[in-house]
């Protein structure tokens, strides 16, 4: 018996709602990151991108633990001797919690095309709202 190795054709990309809602950040963008990756599947291939399209909703509600909020911080550079732009995280929550999520959800992909193109399957809404009503998602829960 041979390994199966999964091609384009055989991916059969589904849409999943993850709230983030009261959970830790980490926690969703690791659930979120695993759905991109496409690990859930019994077709799971490490060099195949066969993940899903995951929407977080309420991404300004998820919550950090510990000192986290006051103490871990956004950084980065300009390319310009000494421009090094640090944002706390608890501004960055306050005026762009998308992009904090992001953040997190891109840290846990592979620094390859793979990540790269799965981060496209990812949208993120600070609100309960989201416009993919039609794509049929289903509640996933973690």
């Amino acid at each position: 018996m041979s390994t199966f190795m999964p091609k384009a054709g055989d991916i059969d990309r589904k849409w999943y709602v993850l709230d983030a809602a009261g959970k830790p950040l980490g926690k969703t963008a690791a659930a979120a990151a695993a759905l991109l990756r496409g690990k859930h599947k019994t077709i799971f291939a490490p060099h195949a991108d066969c993940g899903d399209h995951v929407i977080i909703i309420n991404a300004d509600k998820a919550v950090f633990t510990g000192k986290k909020l006051e103490q871990k911080y956004y950084r980065r550079h300009t390319g310009y001797i000494g421009h090094l732009k640090e944002v706390p995280y608890s501004t960055l929550m306050n005026e762009k919690p998308e992009l904090a999520m992001e953040l997190a959800v891109k840290g846990m992909v592979p620094a390859n095309t793979i990540g790269r193109n799965s981060l496209t399957r990812l949208r993120i809404y600070k609100g309960a709202e989201h416009n993919h009503a039609a794509q049929k998602p289903e509640v996933y829960e973690f």
